[in-house]
């Protein structure tokens, strides 16, 4: 392995989009959100969902598993034989494969056939979220990466604070195969925009999926996901049971629980936001203190627990921290990946679900090993401090390497 790093040369333009730059990002937030949307729709529409096919709430939770699978084998693997395309044709085709997935989930009569739909439609969910961020940042100039590649990220915050509660909505009234149709007629408008606003870049039919993959025998890129999937974790060891801490040890009323919810979301909206800002000005600085704060956040989690405005303010905090990671190891990643710009940016979301099973899977271990809700906190601040570690290593050893990160003032 290498640590060494392909920077992009500082004086390449911003590739222009047909019709501006501004439908061009406004379409790859709306794609982050409809497939964010798509992801966390099941989360609030599962008792819906089991009742219908007559399951019980646990059996149903297989259906999430699915599509987190098919995330963390579709990003590496339609990448790698995606190589030859252009970013806007696989963009294209990944679109077209949510929107099958959706309808195939909707037409499934029994459970196990509609985990096998919910499989598909992951697939293409980390290449689509990773090809959206490459596109973001070739339309801006350099120094402006963070901030294009958080305003498309943004969407996913944007599809929990909107896209999961409209879900929600539809299935109570219209049923869960509705809400999951409107979901993939979004996917075919998110299609169309990508079709007429997104710039035809000209693909590499010289790549081919083995130089893909010996472009990530970097250690700078190898720690980055290593970083994500693990300092992402703690995240979701207290998201997956929040709803629980708020009705079993908070006990605020059902109405709260949404809010929070809600709170949650905002805290991700802004951790994103700010962190890509942030990014455009230091990067490192950014991602320490995305992981340093987190932990710290999550330290006080067990304190905020029986104080329902402290845990508010927490709720929002926690999610804020983490999310602000998002940009600055997708940006890392630009600069170290070389040729395996995609297959990298991919992997990144693929390592983001990594976190998810295991911060939801140390949540479980600890709470049936009967330590109480407020390990979820102790456990979280573990998982961000060694993300964090691992982080200070990759800066150490570049440091050692003597090879210099390029970066363009702010202008």
């Amino acid at each position: 392995m290498t640590i060494e790093t392909t920077v992009p040369e500082t004086s390449v333009a911003p590739v222009a989009p047909p019709h501006g730059k501004t439908a061009a990002l406004l379409t790859l937030t709306f794609g982050t959100f409809v497939v964010g949307t798509g992801e966390f729709a099941i989360m609030g529409m599962l008792p819906e969902f089991a009742a219908s096919l007559h399951l019980p709430p646990a059996d149903a939770g297989y259906a999430i598993t699915a599509y987190a699978l098919g995330v963390v084998v579709g990003a590496p693997l339609i990448t790698i034989l995606g190589a030859r395309l252009s970013r806007r044709e696989l963009l294209l085709i990944l679109l077209l494969l949510f929107c099958f997935g959706n309808i195939l989930s909707i037409a499934m009569p029994t459970a196990g056939l509609i985990e096998v739909a919910r499989f598909v439609t992951g697939l293409p969910h980390g290449a689509l979220f990773g090809i959206s961020a490459l596109v973001a940042a070739s339309m801006v100039e350099r120094a402006r990466r963070g901030w294009a590649v958080g305003r498309v990220l943004s969407g996913i915050a944007i599809s929990t604070l909107v896209g999961a509660p409209f879900s929600t909505f539809a299935a109570d009234h219209l049923g869960w195969r509705v809400a999951y149709l409107i979901i993939g007629a979004f996917g075919f408008v998110t299609f169309l925009g990508v079709w007429r606003y997104i710039p035809a870049d000209r693909p590499n039919r010289t790549n081919s999926p083995l130089k893909e993959v010996r472009a990530l025998g970097n250690t700078q890129v190898l720690l980055t996901l290593l970083t994500a999937a693990i300092g992402f974790g703690g995240m979701f060891a207290i998201y997956t049971y929040l709803t629980s801490v708020l009705q079993n040890v908070t006990h605020v009323p059902e109405w709260e629980v949404m809010l929070h919810m809600v709170i949650w979301g905002a805290g991700m909206l802004a951790g994103t936001n700010i962190g890509a800002w942030l990014v455009d000005r230091n990067l490192d600085l950014a991602a320490l203190l995305a992981l340093a704060g987190s932990a710290v956040a999550m330290l006080a989690f067990p304190a905020m627990l029986h104080n329902d405005i402290g845990l508010m303010i927490d709720v929002f905090l926690v999610p804020a921290f983490v999310n602000a990671l998002g940009p600055a190891l997708q940006t890392r990643l630009m600069d170290f990946a070389g040729d395996a710009q995609t297959l990298a940016a991919s992997l990144n979301h693929s390592a983001f679900n990594i976190a998810n099973a295991l911060g939801a899977f140390l949540g479980s271990v600890l709470l049936a090993r009967q330590f109480g809700y407020g390990a979820l906190g102790m456990g979280g601040a573990i998982l961000s401090a060694t993300g964090l570690l691992v982080y200070l290593v990759a800066v150490v050893l570049l440091k050692r390497s003597g090879v210099p990160e390029v970066r363009e003032p702010i202008t």
